[in-house]
């Protein structure tokens, strides 16, 4: 269903690794609003709900919300260094556009609910 690559399976083990909870696991989801429609959500979180559905990705426990995961299907997450730092990029397949910033997207069946000009 999701796809993490190597550099982004490494920088969030590190992530997790520097938080005092040891038990984190990685959420992702998607929310309506961003500048196209949806935007998407990650981060870490201690309480799993009973519709969730839950993966091991690289040795990560991932963990989608049922509503979330027919946006998510072949979704990948990559960690591209830059020279300030670097950061996650999504690449979702299901998506048909997207904004400039790559944290807001649509389907061709749903265009969510776009936010007001100027927020993405």
């Amino acid at each position: 269903m999701i796809q993490i690559t190597e550099a982004a399976g490494q920088k969030i083990q590190e992530m997790l690794a520097s938080e005092e909870n040891e038990g984190l696991f990685l959420r992702v989801g998607v929310q309506e609003g961003g500048c196209t429609g949806f935007s998407y959500g990650m981060g870490f979180d201690d309480e799993q709900h009973e519709d969730d559905r839950v993966l091991d990705i690289r040795d990560l426990k991932v963990v989608v919300d049922q509503d979330s995961a027919k946006y998510l299907n072949g979704l990948e997450i990559d960690w591209k260094e830059s020279g300030l730092g670097g950061g996650f990029t999504i690449f979702n397949p299901n998506a048909t556009a997207t904004c400039g910033c790559g944290s807001s997207f649509r389907t061709a069946t749903d265009a969510g609910k776009p936010a007001a000009a100027g927020e993405c």
